[in-house]
């Protein structure tokens, strides 16, 4: 629709109209012109300005977008996993990034994937993302085969004060004290909803703790390179994927069982697994949008938040009894969570403090200094 808008916009435009309205009889000046009209366009719509301007996706429609996402491949990989029978969660991952690497070609090839930005950000930094986010997604399908959901849970706990703790230590952002005690009402909540579903294996147990550092250290680059150096969350996923990929491959043979080929791909089960890797693209980009329009710390509370919907959801909608105690460590969960998100807006509505003014001249090379100083002081989260 914001597309739609502009190009709208921009064939109103005098100039283009001249363009559009010439009648010279020269094959060679009215093929010019359209020349002329494809370039206008595509510096218009391809260009870093014009990925920045498609990249403004407000936070209540990025969150809400990856909940219903989340939701909905929660219930595809289920009936992947335990009625398909597919149990090879590496393997399930990989397909999933291939498949989302294919539509991310198929949108290049007509020039809609938007561009990159001036190249400021490090090699090492895309390496990296694309490292973490094979062991982050990898790991975590492996944690959910060997254990319980409701330790899966309980080790994602663990991952809000990992990103603080990183954060801190890399950025120098602190979080006030009023949000430390809202996300430790959260963690509290989701221990108690989630503490009468407790099983898992030591192969498990050592997974899930494995997956905790990568999953803090994704989050983290997500958000910081798409809010710091302007990328968009399809360009970035565009850019990592393939190292992805590369770093599934090299997991498969040590954490997946033996016997994929010999799997029963009828098309049935192929139509449900490819169904699972395009909610999988979707989850990808919407996570990506969530973490570019928020904060890392802020994505996990929407992780936690969608734990505590599932777990009311059953027990309103399907009758199940998880327990008085997880329904109500569930309620005190989204208590932390409401009283998060009314700090967060809070702080957004507050001024910023004023700068103060100098009757110097500021040289090119102070102001560059100072772009280069933003967003990595004591902010808070």
């Amino acid at each position: 629709m914001l597309c739609s808008r502009e190009i709208f916009r921009f064939l109103v435009r005098k100039d283009v109209r001249k363009i559009l309205k010439r009648k010279d009889s020269d094959a060679g000046e009215k093929g010019k012109a359209l020349e002329d009209l494809r370039a206008s366009l595509f510096n218009k719509f391809y260009s870093v300005d014009g990925a920045k301007r498609q990249r403004i996706c407000g936070p209540v429609a990025a969150l809400t977008f990856n909940f219903m996402v989340a939701i909905g491949i929660i219930f595809i990989n289920k009936w992947v996993l335990k009625n398909i029978g597919f149990q090879f969660p590496v393997f399930l991952t990989f397909i999933h990034y291939a498949v989302s690497w294919a539509l991310m070609a198929i949108l290049n090839s007509f020039s809609l994937l938007p561009a990159s930005p001036p190249s400021k950000s490090t090699p090492f930094s895309l390496f990296t993302l694309g490292i973490v986010m094979s062991l982050s997604t990898g790991l975590s399908n492996v944690s959910l085969k060997y254990n319980s959901v409701g330790f899966y849970q309980m080790a994602k706990i663990a991952v809000t004060p990992s990103i603080v703790l990183a954060e801190f230590i890399w950025y120098n952002k602190r979080v006030t004290f009023s949000k430390v005690i809202a996300l430790t009402v959260v963690s509290i909540g989701v221990a108690i909803a989630t503490v009468t579903d407790l099983q898992f294996s030591l192969f498990g147990a050592c997974v899930a703790m494995a997956w905790i550092i990568p999953s803090a250290i994704n989050k983290i680059l997500w958000s910081n390179l798409q809010q710091q150096e302007n990328w968009t969350a399809l360009s970035l996923m565009w850019k990592t994927t393939p190292i992805t990929l590369l770093f599934l491959v090299s997991m498969i043979p040590f954490l997946d069982p033996p016997g994929v080929l010999a799997f029963h791909w009828s098309f049935h089960n192929t139509s449900a697994i490819l169904l699972s890797a395009f909610l999988g693209f979707l989850l990808q980009w919407s996570g990506a949008l969530a973490l570019g329009a928020t904060s890392a710390i802020s994505h996990v509370v929407l992780g936690q938040f969608k734990t505590c919907v599932l777990l009311l959801g059953s027990y309103y909608l399907f009758g199940s009894n998880p327990g008085t105690t997880s329904i109500c460590g569930a309620f005190i969960a989204i208590g932390g969570m409401s009283l998060f998100t009314y700090l967060n807006l809070n702080a957004k509505k507050q001024p910023a403090p004023p700068k103060a003014s100098s009757s110097l001249p500021k040289s090119k090379l102070g102001e560059g200094n100072e772009e280069n100083r933003h967003g990595f002081g004591a902010d808070s989260v």
